[in-house]
């Protein structure tokens, strides 16, 4: 039997609506990845270069912690994984969890919410991190996405 998850990461609440949305429409487990030191709005503040999350995106081996692994990973078939875009790809937290776990033979599905771009170079990101082994499908940005939208996109995806 395959099972979806949608695995997501959401600094302010907005990916979160989204990926409650694509869990819904998808039939997925939802999980999300939650850093083990709290975000907080001048660690997100991008406009001071020497906020937390400026300097982790300028470090291309920050690995922020994350709180909780799932212990289920090898049950999933598919896996959605979801974020802000941030510098134009996911957030340094995203490759943490991406490293955290075998996808061998897994599809993974990125999707975004983002202030005013696209998904960047995530994707070819995600195939570097993940190895041949894995099919990373083409990611889309969902901002304020209608639940309509979400079940559209879903269904293109043959799922």
């Amino acid at each position: 039997m395959k099972k979806t998850l949608v695995a997501y990461f959401s600094a302010s609440g907005v990916t979160k609506k989204i990926a409650e949305k694509l869990a819904k429409v998808a039939n997925a487990d939802l999980f999300e990845i939650k850093p083990a030191k709290p975000y907080t709005c001048e660690d997100l503040d991008w406009t001071n270069k020497n906020s937390r999350s400026t300097l982790e995106m300028k470090d291309l081996s920050s690995r922020p912690e994350i709180a909780e692994k799932l212990g289920n990973m090898s049950e999933y078939d598919t896996v959605f994984v979801g974020f802000p875009i941030w510098w134009y790809v996911a957030p340094t937290i995203i490759d943490t969890f991406l490293e955290s776990y075998d996808f061998g033979g897994k599809t993974i599905i990125p999707f975004a919410t983002s202030g005013g771009s696209g998904l960047g170079k995530t994707e070819e990101n995600f195939r570097k991190l993940l190895g041949k082994n894995v099919t990373v499908e083409s990611g889309k940005v969902l901002n304020r996405a209608s639940e309509g939208e979400v079940q559209a996109w879903v269904k293109t995806l043959g799922l």
